[in-house]
């Protein structure tokens, strides 16, 4: 595992963080510790609790009523489909 100190890392931080995502064991030393730099998955149930504070059931309902709400959209012709293209931007 590469260590370094916070001041050793700072200046090239984006590079750390490329060599850790690649796969290296890098850590930073802090208050007598090492804090590993590693790349994780979000879960997007896990980021919707953590950010927002919705369980699973307030989740689907938001789901549910978001959906609902864009359909309505949808339907007076507020919204259209995103199809990639230079038209969709008119």
């Amino acid at each position: 595992m590469k260590t370094l100190t916070i001041t050793e890392g700072r200046g090239r931080l984006g590079y750390w963080l490329k060599k850790a995502v690649q796969g290296e064991d890098v850590g930073f030393m802090f208050e007598g510790k090492i804090v590993a730099l590693r790349p994780v998955e979000v879960v997007s149930t896990d980021y919707a609790l953590q950010e927002y504070g919705l369980t699973a059931k307030a989740m689907a309902g938001a789901e549910k009523r978001i959906t609902a709400e864009l359909n309505q959209a949808r339907k007076r012709g507020e919204l259209t489909r995103f199809t990639g293209g230079k038209d969709d931007f008119r």
